[in-house]
């Protein structure tokens, strides 16, 4: 895989830290904004990477067959969508596109064109995420699914103080949904696909979503998935069935150990974890499948996407949550 980044901000220093662990794939160039052109030439000098652009145009002409996206979240559509159209390969950081209409066109444009395309959200790829939805059939009827996320914001203090950074910017498509929950709601969709009906109930500020609770039904369940910004509490994630129950004391991104404790008083621990850091899963999946030249599972993940992306849209709107690509036509 030959790999071109966009972005220079903490998502991509993560990934650059754990790069080297992918070992069939150079990283080729960096693409940055004019005002961030001296952190992104530090960033390749630190990580060896040859060249460095500032025209986003003049970036999609390199040799790069894939393009990471590390972006704040109103440019993901934009920049994937001219990335696919110049035959480029696409991975495309959490949350997908701010709108299901523009994650629709995205899909259908990289399979028009054989084209990868992935949302890059670590909860899928987790080896103890896989084994969670191995041993959910031990805990009998699912009855009830209880997902927390919370994490205080150090940018919530400069929210409260006038100051609206894209994490709290509506016009950024910002907020708690798309930035935290959206890990909860990708290990509930992940297991059971999309719910008969969606509900928001939003503690909102300035247009915005501090924090909120998703509701889904899935007719037989509920799920309930906890995601805020301007709050902490213990994470976990809980799945409770009718002959026993499965916690994990980690929040949805992370995905790590658990145990199932059934009626019986028998227990199994999750302990598939390998990795020490967050993103090498998803990464080293990524590669692998672009290698192999799997697009099938490529799209099966995409549906998948497809199925928050629904999810999103439709509880954010419900909660009076607008963002500009709610009035934007796409093709």
């Amino acid at each position: 895989m030959k790999l071109g980044i966009v972005g220079s901000g903490i998502i991509v220093k993560d990934f650059l830290s754990i790069a080297h662990h992918l070992k069939h794939t150079t990283i080729l160039s960096l693409c940055s904004t004019k005002r961030s052109e001296e952190d992104a030439r530090a960033l390749a000098k630190e990580y060896l990477i040859g060249q460095v652009f500032t025209d986003y145009e003049d970036f999609l002409k390199s040799e790069a067959d894939t393009v990471y996206l590390g972006l704040p979240n109103h440019l993901h559509f934009s920049y994937a969508y001219q990335a696919l159209l110049a035959g480029k390969n696409v991975i495309v950081e959490k949350p997908f596109t701010p709108t299901i209409e523009q994650a629709t066109v995205l899909s259908r444009t990289a399979r028009e064109r054989h084209l990868f395309l992935f949302e890059a959200v670590t909860t899928l790829y987790q080896p103890d995420y896989r084994r969670v939805k191995e041993l959910i059939p031990s805990l009998g009827s699912v009855r009830l699914v209880r997902c927390s996320y919370s994490q205080y914001s150090r940018r919530y203090d400069r929210f409260k103080n006038g100051e609206v950074l894209p994490a709290f910017d509506p016009a950024c498509a910002g907020g708690a949904l798309m930035d935290i929950n959206i890990y909860n709601l990708h290990y509930a969709a992940g297991l059971f696909g999309m719910p008969e009906s969606v509900h928001y109930f939003a503690n909102i500020e300035r247009g915005i979503d501090t924090s909120g609770v998703l509701l889904l039904d899935y007719g037989s369940f509920l799920c309930t998935l906890t995601g805020a910004k301007d709050c902490s509490a213990p994470n976990s994630c809980i799945i409770q069935g009718d002959k026993g129950y499965l916690i994990q004391d980690s929040p949805a991104n992370i995905c790590e150990g658990g145990r199932v404790i059934l009626n019986d008083g028998s227990e199994e621990t999750v302990a598939d974890h390998s990795y020490s850091h967050r993103m090498i899963s998803e990464f080293l999946e990524f590669e692998k499948m672009i290698l192999s030249g799997d697009l099938a599972t490529c799209y099966r993940y995409l549906d998948h996407t497809l199925c928050v992306c629904e999810i999103l849209t439709q509880a954010r709107r419900m909660a009076g949550i607008v963002f500009p690509a709610d009035g934007q036509e796409v093709q």
